[in-house]
């Protein structure tokens, strides 16, 4: 029996912990320049689960570090305002963390430069947060890889924090995020990750970032031929692999999102209580922002074990909250479970 299907999570929050930032979005043509006009959003991965939970009726609490002054109350009051409860909030520090990504562009190559050294989150240590405090109330905490890939001290953190929730019997959740421009002080993922991971029970990412975080290889040319069944049978096989090197795991979610030209496929699966459940096929030429399907998709796994949802269903919410996101600007959904209902594809 897969106890995340079968536990209570009701009357308890889910805590998203990590770097809240400003994305800063300026056009590929030099237009902003022109205009005088920079585009701007209010984001971070985990701050993206965050949102989408609380529009969703979940209970969804916030924790990061903040400078104090007036642009960080700024930026709680508007948290509060989305039914985000802010009260974990750290407050200390200089400076928030920002980033620039060229408006309709990923989080790759050229088009993305962070500004977010010595923020107030990069400067939090272990001992810092009174995670017994923090946790109080809390049956669900979720975090991203990005956090540990940020220094050290950080990723120090994040062990100190998921070491916390599960002596608290809390259901702890990653999503694998990779990003090569973070992973710049000295140490590889694949041997800061797998210490975080034994004490997670959901894992969400992608065989690749599977592959280069854990060190769970992606067997064979699958390339090559570029059939969906034969990703889909190695995404089995990689989930298979990640819950035997760690028994704390009891359900992975993989995405699969290709984009050729102006071209996106997007499908998913999941793994969890021994049987292996795939979505369907999204197709699209149309896309407003790429930034935060992978954040959506997460909330969604979220939102489907913790009402307690079938796997299926679970997996099919998540994968049409994700797609949808593609057409939605800024870095957080803004669709409710209604919309996302009606959006999902069947046979």
């Amino acid at each position: 029996m897969n106890s995340l299907l079968s536990k209570n999570f009701k009357g308890g929050s889910v805590l998203s912990f990590g770097e809240l930032l400003l994305r800063i979005s300026p056009d590929a043509g030099g237009e902003w320049l022109r205009d005088n006009a920079l585009p701007f959003y209010v984001g971070g991965a985990e701050l993206n689960v965050a949102t989408a939970l609380a529009l969703w009726d979940v209970p969804s609490r916030y924790l990061t570090a903040l400078p104090k002054n007036g642009l960080s109350e700024q930026i709680v009051t508007y948290l509060n305002q989305k039914q985000i409860d802010t009260s974990a909030i750290q407050y200390q520090g200089n400076r928030l963390g920002l980033y620039y990504l060229t408006k309709g562009q990923d989080l790759k190559h050229d088009a993305l430069i962070y500004d977010r050294a010595n923020s107030a989150f990069a400067e939090l240590k272990i001992g810092m947060i009174d995670w017994d405090k923090v946790l109080d109330g809390v049956s669900w905490f979720h975090f991203s890889a990005i956090c540990p890939a940020i220094s050290q001290q950080i990723a120090e953190v994040c062990l100190e924090a998921v070491k916390a929730a599960s002596t608290k019997g809390i259901t702890v959740s990653v999503d694998l995020n990779y990003r090569s421009k973070l992973w710049q002080y000295g140490e590889y993922p694949e041997y800061v990750m797998p210490k975080i991971i034994q004490y997670c029970d959901v894992v969400m990412g992608n065989i690749w970032s599977a592959e280069k975080m854990l060190g769970i290889e992606v067997l064979g040319d699958i390339h090559e031929s570029g059939q969906k069944s034969i990703y889909l049978k190695e995404a089995l096989s990689s989930a298979q692999r990640m819950m035997e090197r760690f028994p704390n795991c009891k359900a992975v979610g993989y995405t699969f999102r290709f984009d050729e030209r102006h071209d996106i496929d997007y499908y998913a699966c999941l793994y969890t209580g021994g049987e292996f459940y795939t979505s369907q096929e999204y197709n699209t030429t149309q896309i407003v922002d790429k930034v935060g399907t992978g954040d959506c998709f997460m909330a969604g796994l979220i939102y489907g074990f913790y009402n307690n949802q079938q796997a299926q269903q679970t997996l099919d919410m998540a994968t049409a909250a994700a797609f949808q996101k593609l057409f939605i600007t800024g870095d957080a959904t803004t669709q409710t479970i209604g919309e996302i209902t009606n959006a999902i594809k069947y046979e």
